[in-house]
């Protein structure tokens, strides 16, 4: 199969060796993105704009696959506190709706840029 780089300038540039995302079928994989503002590549600031600024961009490559975030089959969130994950749940509510994707939650120490949190989704085209 072949694989189809997705690309936009709705979501952060790549900033390193790697696709915002990838279609290979009717998958894509899309990169991690963090709360960075792709007009200006800057780091949006707080936990709560982080991650509402990580679904936009997320949702953003999504689109520019032809996709929505409703066609997530598998999300992955890494945070660099746990304690913020209630506020990922709600957040997350309000860019997909059910059934929801399955997900897995991460700890880790930090994050690229300094971000507090990042995601990386598969979905499903059709």
């Amino acid at each position: 199969m072949s694989r189809k780089i997705i690309s936009t300038t709705a979501a952060p540039a790549a900033i390193g060796t790697y696709s915002q995302a990838v279609q290979v079928g009717n998958t894509v994989y899309m990169s991690g993105q963090i709360g960075l503002d792709p007009a200006t590549m800057q780091m949006v600031e707080g936990i709560e704009a982080q991650i509402v600024r990580v679904f936009e961009n997320l949702k953003a490559v999504a689109e520019a696959a032809g996709a929505t975030l409703n066609d997530a089959v598998k999300l992955n969130i890494y945070l660099t506190d746990l304690a913020n994950f209630a506020k990922v749940n709600e957040t997350m509510a309000k860019y997909l709706r059910e059934p929801f994707p399955a997900r897995a939650a991460v700890g880790v120490k930090e994050l690229p840029r300094g971000a507090l949190v990042e995601a990386d989704a598969v979905l499903v085209l059709g």
